[in-house]
């Protein structure tokens, strides 16, 4: 009940829900009440800042200092375990495996077989519970991987962790003291060191899903309101609200 609160509660905040919402609230002070002045600053501001988050350059500069902390890696350790967070999935059997792995999740789980396939001998570890589907987050990366060429014995599947700090916790149990690489997304992975340095555990910073564009774009990319680019001002502000949510609870700390 509290996981599905909270992530109730942090989808209701970000930008596009919290901004209709407000939105919603500014046409009822114009239709139906006499603060007409109130609700036409309120949905001014409300479509101003929508417009803001879906413009290439705002909503990069958010992201870009959160997914730069770590470099995509490249080095040649001798890591046993890769470890992937899971991320948004569904499932549906007549799909093709890499089409249930919505968003975030494939390039995770390319990024990771990338570095499986630069170590003979490792195992790949997949992590989340099954939430709302018969099968669990991990097991469907897990599938999606075995179509791909990795052997499922050389998989390793952590279903019951419902967040990154419980996924922490279970990667602990696995991995001990050994160093791992740990994949997942760009922004979401400053967060999820955290979560696991705080357990006493070696990870290897190995970001995947990159968003934040340096190289070049036509200028229209650049001036026109994109879906793609509100969703990376979203990414922005949900791993922001993430972090703030860690440091409350103390989770970053042994």
């Amino acid at each position: 009940m509290l996981f599905d609160l909270k992530k109730f509660i942090g989808g209701i905040l970000m930008p596009l829900p919290a901004l209709l919402l407000l939105m919603g609230l500014a046409l009822l002070l114009i239709w139906f009440t006499r603060w007409q002045k109130s609700g036409k600053a309120i949905l001014t501001l409300s479509w101003l800042f929508l417009l803001l988050f879906s413009l290439q350059p705002v909503a990069d500069r958010l992201l870009r200092p959160i997914e730069a902390q770590y470099a995509t890696y490249r080095g040649n350790d001798a890591a046993k375990y890769i470890v992937v967070l899971g991320g948004g999935y569904t499932y549906n059997p007549d799909w093709a495996p890499s089409s249930n792995l919505i968003g975030n999740s494939l390039p995770r789980v390319t990024e990771g077989i990338r570095l499986y396939q630069a170590r003979p001998g490792s195992k790949m570890v997949f992590t989340g519970a099954s939430g709302a589907n018969m099968l669990s987050n991990a097991e469907t990366a897990a599938r999606v991987a075995e179509s791909l060429g990795v052997p499922r014995s050389d998989i390793v599947v952590l279903d019951r962790p419902m967040d990154t700090e419980q996924e922490a916790g279970q990667v602990a149990e696995l991995v001990g003291q050994q160093p791992f690489i740990l994949v997942t997304s760009a922004n979401h992975l400053p967060r999820a060191m955290r979560f696991f340095t705080a357990k006493g555990l070696h990870p290897i910073p190995a970001p995947a899903n990159q968003l934040a564009i340096t190289s070049p774009l036509y200028f229209w990319d650049r001036i026109l309101p994109s879906a793609m680019f509100l969703g990376h001002s979203e990414r922005a502000w949900y791993e922001t609200l993430g972090s703030l949510w860690q440091r409350v609870k103390g989770a970053d700390k042994d």
